[in-house]
């Protein structure tokens, strides 16, 4: 994090609301990719982002350090995202269940292969869930997905490598259904 992130971040926190909204623009797709993956729901996700938005200026001073301000933002949405989870009912995903291999019918189409991948990516923990969702669907950096979710590189590595390890397993029949 260079200087001028961490005197914005600094800012914020005294409660300068032009610095604040500078880090609303720059946390915002952070904080809905944190949510997204936790919740699998686009909408519920942008309502959890600015939710989290409002926390964070109400209790911005607990924040001592202004360079974890990021991974702070990304705690709170984590946290928020798994209150809503617990509050809400099991609803059955909707739509039929796709076909999972080739021998069972016809090759999978991009809805099947949406479905499989959503339900693959919900049955991660909720942490490999965040970090896919991070660099692949965000193409964030290895180093912002660090301060983003409080991890050491070797950390985030691990999660990567066993989420992304799950995720070939999981989806192995409709991947070779593609061939």
């Amino acid at each position: 994090m260079d200087s001028s992130e961490t005197e914005i971040f600094r800012a914020g926190i005294r409660g300068d609301r032009e610095a604040f909204e500078m880090i609303i623009r720059r946390q915002s797709r952070l904080l809905f990719a944190i949510a997204y993956g936790v919740l699998q729901n686009r909408e519920e996700a942008e309502d959890l982002v600015q939710d989290t938005l409002v926390k964070a200026w109400k209790t911005r001073r607990r924040v001592r350090d202004p360079e974890k301000f990021p991974a702070w933002l990304g705690t709170i949405a984590r946290h928020r995202a798994h209150d809503l989870l617990r509050r809400r009912r099991e609803v059955p995903l909707e739509g039929k269940e796709p076909s999972l291999s080739a021998a069972d019918g016809p090759a999978p189409n991009d809805d099947d292969r949406h479905f499989q991948v959503q339900a693959a990516l919900a049955e991660l923990p909720e942490l490999h869930r965040a970090a896919l969702t991070l660099r692949y669907f965000e193409s964030m950096d290895y180093a912002a997905i660090e301060r983003t979710l409080g991890l050491t590189n070797g950390a985030l590595r691990g999660i990567l490598g066993r989420a992304l390890a799950t995720m070939r397993k999981r989806l192995r029949p409709a991947l070779a259904a593609l061939e």
